[in-house]
């Protein structure tokens, strides 16, 4: 009796020190190493190898801290949203722009603001960042880049129709009805003039701003979407479609079996608009690409977010996840994907002249000369109204109702004033 209750205390010994070993291990990565989680949205799969490609770098200067990542495709906030309710968040976390403001008032975002205000300068960063990140002059995140609406052409199809190719000098930008003529004239032989004015939120609010449109007073507050200005823009974007016949639906790319990249790509479309991360993949497409701003609409602008990386007010790893935080928003991370296409910078020193600035990460044989000709027009962006507001489902809201009218021919007076009522119907709860 006494073997058998030796033996089970044996056996009840050994597994709670495996139990522990293995709980050591999951919590600091090793004998002295601290494992930091990070959890992050998987764009695509270029994306994804250069976040690793990252890490790796990180883990090489920091062999005391080892970084274990979980791409999430599809739902990501749902996702995040489980974590942090479930008290098991990754340390650091990828925060879309346009949810951030809503995390922060939850109170699930580590407050960063002194040792923020300690290592940066926050006038280095552009205007829209500085603004996204800034709630009541405290920081909970650093955004990690900037991203604007561009258009992408294909050089071989201009060429083919003598026609000249939009210029990337922001003062001699393409006006609607420029932009609108051309995409007219290369229509024809199978190739559609342009694609992309009304499939992303980002692209749409850019022409809605650039015609002298809004969707929310200047506090944030109360929707201003049901406008003339609005209408108009909205209108002209469903007519290059619909009377013009320049711009095919996302039906028909669906039915063709490409994405929008692979359809610049093979001549199918002239004219690509979306956002500066899609040059990553176009320039490794094998075809000539050329760049320029997008057309105006009255006056020339482009708007600028980017998701931000955050620390988990839960973390166990604060310490370590803040030096994380700062190799992400660093020239060795954030450098190298706009190296590669993905990413502008964010910082006014990354854009200024010299191997510390624009050339410490341009390539040109990547980039074209483009970015260089438009620096002035990318720094001074204005910010991406969808970053500012007040709760994600404003968006959400304006993207449902604008399909209605993009896509099932509702009447547009009546869309308008859905978007003002629900945006409103919102907003008000939250004050």
């Amino acid at each position: 009796m006494k073997k058998v209750l030796f033996v089970c205390v044996m056996v009840l010994s050994l597994a709670a020190l495996v139990f522990a070993g293995g709980k050591s291990d999951s919590a600091s990565g090793g004998e002295g190493v601290t494992t930091l989680t990070f959890m992050g949205w998987e764009a695509s799969p270029l994306e994804t190898d250069a976040v690793k490609n990252g890490i790796a770098a990180f883990e090489r200067a920091n062999p005391g801290t080892k970084v274990s990542y979980t791409p999430t495709s599809g739902d990501y906030l749902p996702k995040l949203l489980s974590s942090l309710a479930s008290n098991s968040p990754p340390d650091v976390f990828f925060v879309g722009s346009g949810d951030y403001r809503t995390l922060s008032s939850r109170g699930v975002l580590l407050d960063i603001t002194d040792r923020f205000n300690t290592n940066y300068p926050l006038n280095d960063f552009i205007d829209s960042s500085r603004t996204i990140m800034s709630i009541n002059n405290r920081v909970y995140g650093i955004s990690s880049c900037s991203v604007s609406p561009i258009i992408y052409y294909n050089r071989d199809i201009f060429d083919k129709y003598n026609e000249p190719y939009p210029s990337a000098d922001p003062s001699r930008v393409w006006t609607i009805d420029e932009f609108r003529a051309v995409a007219k004239r290369l229509t024809r032989d199978g190739i559609y003039g342009c694609y992309g004015l009304e499939t992303n939120g980002i692209m749409v609010n850019v022409q809605v701003i650039s015609g002298g449109g809004s969707q929310f007073s200047p506090d944030y507050n109360t929707s201003t979407y049901n406008s003339p200005a609005v209408k108009k823009v909205l209108q002209i974007i469903k007519a290059i479609r619909m009377d013009d016949k320049s711009m095919p639906s996302s039906s028909t790319l669906e039915n063709v079996g490409m994405n929008a990249a692979q359809m610049l790509q093979t001549g199918k479309i002239a004219m690509l608009l979306d956002g500066s991360w899609a040059l990553q993949q176009l320039s490794t497409l094998g075809f000539p690409v050329g760049i320029a701003p997008v057309p105006s609409y009255g006056k020339a602008v482009t708007t600028g977010q980017a998701h931000l990386h955050a620390i988990a007010k839960a973390s166990k790893h604060p310490e370590e996840a803040w030096k994380y935080l700062q190799f992400l928003s660093g020239m060795e991370y954030q450098g190298q994907l706009c190296k590669e296409g993905l990413w502008l910078p964010n910082r006014k020193s990354l854009w200024a002249d010299g191997s510390g600035g624009i050339d410490g990460w341009y390539d040109d044989a990547r980039l074209g000369p483009y970015y260089r000709q438009m620096r002035d027009y990318l720094i001074d962006v204005i910010v991406e109204p969808s970053a500012m507001q007040k709760a994600s489902i404003c968006g959400d809201i304006i993207a449902e109702e604008q399909d209605k009218f993009f896509k099932d021919n509702e009447n547009i007076d009546t869309i308008l004033a859905n978007i003002e009522r629900r945006t409103n119907a919102e907003l008000k709860a939250l004050q």
